[in-house]
């Protein structure tokens, strides 16, 4: 349990990005060699940031356009790996957060964050938990739907509510571990043609695939989960310069993990469904279709296999939000007081976003059109990556970081493409909602 201090502010606790006793703590970086010993924060910000929803888009990429969108899926990566650096690198580089940071842009940046957090966590909270329920409801129709979904956000719940960072990413590295080889398992069996996939990194764009092109780039792999990067570093007790090899190797690796993870997807869709000419449903419950198409080709025995896959890319996605967000709301609700900064696990504010994505979204899951959330949610989401692309622009080259931790042509490169990419994503998806 967490103990105040007599400003009234949470005293950190062990694991906590103000830990100064998490688990790598008062250890110097390991040499190159041995980093693999040491990788776990960035297949945690990676895991968080796929889920059901890039499985079906990947799938339905492939399934509509074959390889011809792979280069998409590989740049989005990309895009995910140097917003995730910068927030690290940042958090390492100031032993601050990137909340501080926005709040040192402007109080307009904390109320932005407030508000969308709060918005964002109760439409993700419905979303997460039903994605988790579709395979389990697969594979055990003797529960329904509604019952899985709010046991699977109880079980997040406590899971997050009770066990530290390091119990956390040893189990999301299980998850992934199953994710991973299940899926490219899958890719494999469907044997790919690897002229078309060489042909899929031609950067061809074919007739009315931009939106999917552009939906790859910037939806694949994490949105504002890539923000929270910055807080498992410091769970895990990477603080300062001399981390920056080691974190970067670990955000690396769990992006190439997740680039092989999206890669496998659209290869099934593609030999699967597009040579096939077999369409899925534009949602979670599309991957149920590709089990049945699995199921018919190659056995029962390899669809259940898959539904397996399917959820443990949605449980690990439950969980990262449920541990990342909750550190970071609490962040910011002690800065909002003047109590200093940081995600603290099982303080007041850290067990009260828990709440709020597990218990009022539950509400949704009986609602059959929650227009109005939907919309005000598609608003703010569409608003935040441009937004998050812009401020580690701005953060990243000031003065606040030592001269060799700031930003170089290369990621001041990738980071302005991705703003531009995602104000485009931004206006088109308000100008969708507004149709």
């Amino acid at each position: 349990m967490s103990s105040n201090d007599d400003t009234g502010a949470p005293r950190p606790v062990q694991g906590s990005p103000t830990d100064p006793e998490g688990p790598d703590a008062g250890q110097t970086p390991p040499p190159r060699g041995k980093m693999w010993r040491h990788l776990g924060p960035g297949i945690v910000v990676a895991a968080t940031g796929v889920g059901a929803g890039d499985l079906v888009a990947t799938l339905i990429a492939g399934s509509r356009f074959g390889y011809a969108l792979l280069w998409a899926a590989v740049v989005g990566c990309i895009v995910k790996i140097a917003l995730s650096e910068g927030s690290a690198r940042y958090h390492l580089a100031t032993g601050s957060t990137i909340l501080a940071g926005w709040r040192s842009l402007g109080r307009w940046t904390s109320w932005y964050f407030g508000v969308y957090v709060i918005i964002w966590g109760f439409i993700y909270g419905a979303t997460a938990m039903s994605a988790t329920a579709l395979p389990l409801t697969a594979l055990f129709p003797e529960i329904s739907l509604r019952v899985w979904a709010v046991l699977a956000g109880i079980f997040g719940f406590l899971f997050v509510w009770f066990n530290r960072y390091e119990t956390f990413e040893l189990v999301m590295k299980v998850l992934v571990g199953t994710m991973f080889v299940i899926m490219v398992g899958l890719a494999i069996l469907v044997a790919p043609s690897l002229p078309d996939l060489a042909g899929g990194m031609t950067f061809t764009l074919p007739e009315d695939s931009l939106l999917y092109t552009l939906g790859l780039i910037g939806g694949v792999g994490g949105t504002i989960t890539t923000a929270a990067y910055g807080y498992w570093t410091q769970a895990k007790g990477w603080k300062g310069l001399p981390w920056f090899p080691m974190m970067r190797v670990d955000n690396t690796v769990a992006y190439a993990v997740t680039g092989i993870f999206v890669v496998a997807m659209l290869i099934v869709g593609a030999e699967l469904l597009y040579s096939a000419g077999i369409a899925l449903e534009d949602s979670d419950k599309g991957l149920l279709g590709l089990s049945d198409v699995l199921s018919e080709r190659f056995g029962p025995t390899i669809a259940v296999l898959f539904l397996i896959g399917f959820a443990a890319t949605s449980v690990s996605s439950l969980l990262g939000v449920w541990q990342g967000m909750s550190l970071f709301f609490s962040d910011w609700w002690y800065q909002l007081k003047g109590r200093g900064e940081g995600g603290h696990e099982n303080s007041k504010a850290y067990r009260f976003y828990l709440a709020w994505l597990t218990f009022p979204p539950m509400l949704l899951l009986f609602a059959d059109r929650p227009f109005l959330l939907v919309i005000i949610y598609g608003a703010f989401g569409a608003l935040f990556m441009p937004f998050l692309a812009i401020t580690l622009m701005m953060l990243n080259n000031s003065e606040r970081l030592p001269a060799e931790a700031r930003n170089g042509v290369v990621a001041n490169v990738t980071l302005a493409g991705s703003a531009i990419l995602f104000i485009v994503l931004a206006v088109q998806q308000i100008a969708k909602l507004v149709a």
